[in-house]
Parts: structure tokens; C-alpha cells; sequence
């Protein structure tokens, strides 16, 4: 099945809002690349390295969709996002599957996160490490490698929870790396929601392939469960997080612990004040131009899921 790579040619201050401007129109994937580069896959990077950032002064941000996507559409949300890009910034070609799951398995390392949590693709074998924890992650065709600062934030802080016997959900499941990086970490049961099939079926493929399929429920947001859990994650940006607000809060038990992701620097303060009236002790966690928003559940106050 042939798939619609959108290319945005940009300087690298514009980088961030390319980004999140695909993202937020649905792009399966994001790939940064050098405009300068001789090839296109010369300097590819699916998504930049943790601590990293584009040395680039010009840059191609690509977003991946479904064949049949509306290029006119696209065109214009992606002019209202980026108003001062040419129109020959934006261009689309068609590719094949296979070409989109080379290009992540040549570029992509085991990545650490935190003290002992480690992401490994699929086709390279783990040492053996009694100390680590390994997930063995194939991304298909959904976001989530863990190299975005934005899935980087949340690995490292489910990494340092005490997440033994407690049900994790993963609002916006992408590849499914938090959910069952939380399940080999110890929790006990592991709940991804997406409304997206094809990153529900990569996070089917996933944790089948970590040996934890047994453990993970997955549900669009119409079927998601309507039992709160102790631990939420929610790594999706951040006009999703403030509409869907009083639904996460709902989603997460009295006492619970919640982070969101996928926030751009200066977005913050809108989404602190909108989960305030649900969370305590609410903290911001910065990486390059993203932030985490982490907070516990406060008993004394309810709302519908």
C-alpha cells in the first residue's frame, strides 16, 4: 500500500512548529532530513536523537499519511501553520511501506532512558544485562521510537515510578513503546487508547513481540474503559490535551499520578491552568522545545469521562 510523504522545506527556527503543524494534521511519522544533503537519505534522521537538535540552518520536515489524504487540505492548514513559508516549500510523492521501514531500521540505536529502561529495535539483539530493561520496539506506522523529546520525557518518568502491581493508560498509544515500556517495568496490567487502527495494531504487533500482549488492552477513545487508573500518560499535543482535559482527569484514580506530552515551550501555561483544577503538585519538565506536565490526582474533585 503506497503512503503520502508531505516534505516541508524550512529554516531551522520554523523546525518545531513543521513539526507539530504535521503532527497535529495526522502525519503517521515524522522525518527530519538536511535540505543541503546531496542525497535524500544522506543525512536522514527519523526523529532527532535525545539531547539532540538539527545543526542545520535549512532542513526538509516529512510527514508521513494514508495515500488518499487530501493534498489541497493539507496545503492549506499547513499555509494557516506556517504563513510565511514559499509556496514551493511543500511538496508529495508517493511511497511504498517498505521504503518508510528501511529508512527507521538503518538509522535507529539502543537508546537508554532513565537508569535501567532501554529501547532496542527489533532487528538488533539485546546483551544479555540482568540489570536492564529492554523493550524491542518496531514502530509500523505509527509515532513512538522514543528518540522524540517528547516520548524520551515520558520513558524517563515512568522509568523512576514505583509502577509495580499498578494499571498504566496511554492515552494516544502510537507505537505502544510507553505501554509496555510501563509493563516490563513492572506494572501489572497496561491500557493503550489511539483512534488510530494502524498505531493500535503497531502497538498489538509490539507488545506481542516484548512478550506482554496478555497484559495490554487496547481501545479507541469511544471504547476506552471507564475504570480510572493510578498511572496516565498522555504524549499527544497540546490543543488535544486541553480539549480532552476533563476526559483524562476522569481516566486517572484520586491519588493517581499523570504526565502530558507533546507540549511546545510556551504552551505550558494554558495547559497549567487548565489541568490545575483537577491536579496537584503539577511540574513542568523542559527538553530542547518540549515539555512534560506531571501532577497527582486530587480526590476532592470529579468530572465525566
Amino acid at each position: 500500500m503506497p503512503w503520502l510523504e508531505v516534505s516541508v522545506r524550512c529554516r531551522s527556527a520554523q523546525q518545531p512548529a513543521a513539526e507539530a503543524a504535521l503532527e497535529d494534521l495526522g502525519a503517521l511519522s515524522v522525518t527530519l532530513l538536511d535540505a543541503q544533503a546531496d542525497t535524500p537519505d544522506e543525512h536522514a534522521v527519523l526523529e532527532p536523537g535525545v539531547g539532540e537538535t538539527p545543526l542545520w540552518d535549512t532542513l526538509v520536515v516529512q510527514g508521513l499519511f494514508p495515500a488518499g489524504a487530501d493534498r489541497r487540505g493539507l496545503l492549506l492548514a499547513l499555509d494557516e501553520w506556517l504563513p510565511d513559508l514559499h509556496a514551493d516549500a511543500v511538496s508529495f510523492r508517493e511511497v511504498a511501506d517498505q521504503d518508510w521501514e528501511r529508512v527507521w531500521l538503518d538509522q535507529y540505536q539502543p537508546m537508554r532512558f532513565g537508569r535501567r529502561l532501554w529501547i532496542y529495535p527489533w532487528t538488533i539483539e539485546p546483551p544479555a544485562d540482568d540489570g536492564a530493561v529492554v523493550v524491542r520496539l518496531d514502530p509500523g506506522l505509527a509515532f513512538g521510537t522514543g528518540t522524540h523529546p517528547t516520548t524520551a520525557l515520558c520513558l524517563e518518568w515512568l522509568d523512576g515510578l514505583p509502577l509495580a502491581g499498578r494499571t498504566v493508560l496511554d492515552f494516544g498509544c502510537g507505537s505502544g513503546v510507553l505501554a509496555i515500556a510501563a509493563l516490563k517495568l513492572g506494572a501489572s496490567h497496561a491500557v493503550g487508547i489511539d483512534n488510530d487502527p494502524q498505531a493500535l495494531q503497531a502497538t498489538a504487533d509490539n507488545a506481542e513481540r516484548n512478550g506482554v500482549a496478555a497484559a495490554l488492552s487496547l481501545a479507541t477513545p469511544e471504547q476506552a474503559p471507564p475504570q480510572p487508573c493510578a498511572v496516565v500518560v498522555a504524549n499527544i499535543l497540546a490543543n488535544a490535551l486541553d480539549a480532552l482535559a476533563p476526559r483524562i482527569a476522569a481516566l486517572t484514580a484520586p491519588g493517581g499520578v499523570l504526565a502530558l506530552s507533546g507540549i511546545l515551550a510556551g504552551q505550558e501555561g494554558a495547559l497549567l491552568a487548565r489541568y490545575a483544577e483537577w491536579f496537584d503538585a503539577l511540574e513542568v519538565t523542559r527538553r530542547e522545545d518540549w515539555i512534560r506536565i506531571d501532577g497527582v490526582r486530587r480526590s476532592d474533585r470529579s468530572t465525566e469521562p
